[in-house]
C-alpha cells in the first residue's frame, strides 16, 4: 500500500513537471543522465574546483513475476579539482559519494552485481569511492581515458543492454576507454575493471569490456540520418590467485545487438526530431551455469519523437531466454524475483513520456512517466526439491502494466582557483 501511494505521489508531481517549461530538444538522457566528454580550450592551464551531482527520486512500481517494485530517493555528489596542463590533456581527481534517503549503511562494494557477489562489509552515512581521470586527445576524434572513464549512459546502449537507472546505483566505472569519433563512424570501446583481488582473496575478480558503435551511412548533419548501431557487452568472473574463494569457477557472458535507424530533422517548429531504430539482440553464457539457458535472443524496435517540450519513447520488445546482464528485468526472460523461473518468449512493449529543461548553465532538470506493459507468458519454474532432485512447474503469469516515474536535477559547475 505505501508502495502504490508513493507511486501515485510521483506520477501526479511528473506530469505536473511535464505540462510546464521553455522550448527544448535535448532528451534526459543528454541533459540529465550523460557526462560531456569535450575539452574546453579556456580552461588551459587553470586549476578548477568542480561540483557535480545529480538529485533523485524514482519510483518503479513493477508487476508480474519478473521483478518486485522499488524506490530510489537519494542523490549522488562528485567534488573534484582539475587541471588541464595542455590542449589535450586533462587530469581530474574527487570523491563519488552516494546517499539514499532513509539509510546510514552501505555495501563496500560496486553496486552493479551479478549473481553471487556479496559482501559484509559496510559503509556508514555514504556510499564513497576515489575518483580520478587522465583525459588524453593525441589526435582531432580520438581520445584515450585512463582511471575513471567517461560510463554509464556515456555509452549509449540500447535499453535491452543497459539500464539508465544505474547513474543512480552503480560506481562511476574504472579501467581504460578508448574514443573514436568522424564523420562516418563513432566508437566507444572501455574495460570497467570493478573488483581486484589479492593473493588468497575469498572474492572472484570482475570486468566488464564493452564495444559500442554506430556506422554512418551519411552525415549527421543531414535531414534524414542512417546509421547501423554495433554493441557488445563481456562480462566476466574468475580468478586464479583467489584459492580461498568460496565458488573459483570461471564465469563469463556476453551480450550483442546490432540494428538500422534513422535520424528524420522535421520542418515543423513543435515537431523537431523522429528517431526510429529496429536492432536484433543476442545472449551467450560462455562459462559458468548461473542462468539457466546459455544461449538466447531478441528483438527490440523504437520510435522516438522529439516535440517542443517533450520527448515521446516508444518500443517494443520480444524475446527467447535471453538474459539482460546490465538492464533492466523487463527486458529478460529469467525472473529476478522467483528463483528458476523462465519466461517463454516475453513479449512487452512500452511508452515513456519525458520532460527536460536546462534551468541554466550547468544546471538541468528531467522528469519521465513511462508504462510497460509485459504480455501474458507460460513460464516454467525449476527448483530443487527435498530429495535432491529436481522439480519442474509450469504456470501462465497474466499480463501486467508498470509503471515508473522519476524527478532529477543535474548540477555541473566549476570555479576558478589559479591560472598558471
Amino acid at each position: 500500500m505505501k508502495t502504490s501511494i508513493t507511486g501515485c505521489i510521483t506520477v501526479f508531481v511528473a506530469f505536473v513537471f511535464l505540462s510546464i517549461g521553455n522550448i527544448f530538444s535535448q532528451g534526459m538522457n543528454e541533459l540529465v543522465y550523460s557526462e560531456d566528454t569535450t575539452f574546453s580550450a579556456s580552461e588551459l592551464h587553470e586549476l578548477r574546483l568542480r561540483f557535480r551531482n545529480l538529485n533523485f527520486f524514482r519510483n518503479n512500481e513493477y508487476k508480474g513475476e519478473l521483478v518486485k517494485g522499488y524506490t530510489l530517493p537519494g542523490l549522488w555528489i562528485l567534488p573534484s579539482v582539475s587541471y588541464q596542463p595542455l590542449r589535450n590533456l586533462k587530469i581530474e581527481a574527487g570523491a563519488y559519494m552516494l546517499r539514499y534517503w532513509g539509510e546510514s549503511k552501505y555495501p563496500n562494494t560496486h553496486y552493479a552485481n551479478l549473481p553471487g557477489y556479496d559482501t559484509g562489509d559496510t559503509q556508514s552515512a555514504f556510499h564513497a569511492v576515489p575518483f580520478f581521470r587522465v583525459h588524453y586527445k593525441p589526435l582531432p576524434g580520438i581520445s584515450l581515458v585512463l582511471g575513471n572513464i567517461y560510463g554509464s549512459n556515456n555509452h549509449g546502449l540500447i535499453e535491452p543492454l543497459y539500464n539508465k537507472e544505474m547513474v543512480m546505483t552503480s560506481d562511476p566505472e574504472a579501467g581504460v576507454q578508448f574514443l573514436w569519433n568522424t564523420r562516418c563512424f563513432n566508437m566507444d570501446m572501455w574495460v570497467n575493471w570493478e573488483s581486484f583481488i589479492f593473493q588468497g582473496d575469498n572474492r572472484q575478480e570482475e570486468f566488464t569490456f564493452g564495444v559500442s558503435s554506430r556506422v554512418k551511412a551519411n552525415s549527421s548533419l543531414d535531414r534524414v540520418h542512417w546509421y547501423l548501431p554495433v554493441q557488445l557487452i563481456f562480462k566476466h568472473q574468475g580468478g586464479e590467485i583467489n584459492t580461498s574463494a568460496t565458488s573459483r569457477g570461471v564465469k563469463t557472458w556476453f551480450n550483442a545487438a546490432a540494428g538500422v535507424g534513422v535520424d528524420i530533422k522535421t520542418p515543423f517548429p513543435c515537431f523537431n526530431r523522429l528517431n526510429i531504430e529496429a536492432d536484433a539482440a543476442y545472449y551467450s553464457q560462455q562459462k559458468g551455469d548461473i542462468f539457466p539457458s546459455d544461449n538466447g535472443y531478441g528483438f527490440y524496435g523504437k520510435a522516438v519523437a522529439d516535440f517542443k517540450n517533450f520527448r515521446l519513447h516508444a518500443a517494443y520488445w520480444q524475446c527467447h531466454d535471453f538474459v539482460s546482464l546490465m538492464g533492466d528485468p523487463l527486458f529478460g526472460a529469467v525472473s529476478m524475483f522467483n528463483p528458476g523461473q523462465v519466461y517463454k518468449d516475453p513479449k512487452m512493449a512500452y511508452l515513456s513520456l519525458e520532460y527536460s529543461h536546462r534551468i541554466g548553465k550547468g544546471f538541468a532538470l528531467g522528469v519521465h512517466a513511462d508504462v510497460y506493459n509485459t504480455f501474458a507468458a507460460d513460464t516454467k519454474t525449476t527448483l530443487s526439491g527435498d530429495d535432491g532432485n529436481l522439480e519442474v512447474k509450469f504456470s501462465h503469469v497474466p499480463n501486467s502494466i508498470s509503471f515508473l516515474a522519476g524527478i532529477y536535477l543535474r548540477t555541473d559547475f566549476s570555479f576558478l582557483i589559479k591560472r598558471f
